[in-house]
């Protein structure tokens, strides 16, 4: 069985973090052997997050290198780009189309660029933009933007719709259950 690589990127804040640790849970739980190795830069104060996840019959190292991703599921435009040269040949780009500007756009000492994800698609890539904060704040909260995505990259994995449910229900706060089942079903659905 081959490895699988997946990067997902987004800005501080954005539950990067949840993402990836609700999907080592489920694959661990579909018994697979996982790495998961978060690299948080400046995530504190708004800066770009990644973190890596790699799974298969056996996986030596968490990292995934330039090139060797099979998916990247971005929660920000400029991200998407700023990680593109990661994705494989035949991999795929899952994009949330919101834009949160970076600290230099914010302080006027550089521009957000136009077309990111047009300029992704015109080299080639198989880019999968949507719009999750308009189903993450119909979930219950703007913060649910996270797991709007990995309800849309479930349709990429062979893994039962109840798996990603129990591992939500074995992940996130109780108290924040129920919005991320929304949020995740609202994600599978688009």
């Amino acid at each position: 069985m081959k490895t699988t690589s997946i990067m997902i990127v987004g800005v501080g804040g954005q539950g990067s973090l949840l993402a990836s640790k609700l999907l080592g849970r489920l694959l661990v739980d579909e018994g697979y052997d996982v790495k998961v190795s978060e690299v948080h830069g400046m995530s504190q104060r708004g800066g770009s997050v990644v973190t890596y996840v790699r799974y298969g019959e056996k996986v030596y190292s968490p990292i995934v290198t330039a090139g060797e991703a099979d998916f990247i599921i971005s929660f920000e435009k400029l991200e998407a780009a700023r990680y593109a040269k990661y994705l494989k040949k035949d991999g795929r780009i899952i994009v949330n189309t919101q834009q949160i500007d970076p600290m230099p756009v914010i302080i006027g000492a550089a521009e957000y660029p136009e077309n990111v994800l047009d300029e992704l698609t015109a080299k080639g890539l198989k880019i999968e933009a949507l719009d999750a904060l308009t189903p993450a704040e119909a979930a219950g909260s703007a913060k649910a933007v996270n797991i709007v995505l990995m309800g849309r990259a479930a349709k990429y994995f062979d893994i039962p719709y109840e798996s990603w449910i129990k591992a939500i229900e074995n992940t996130v706060a109780p108290k924040f259950i129920e919005m991320n089942k929304k949020a995740f079903e609202l994600g599978y659905n688009s």
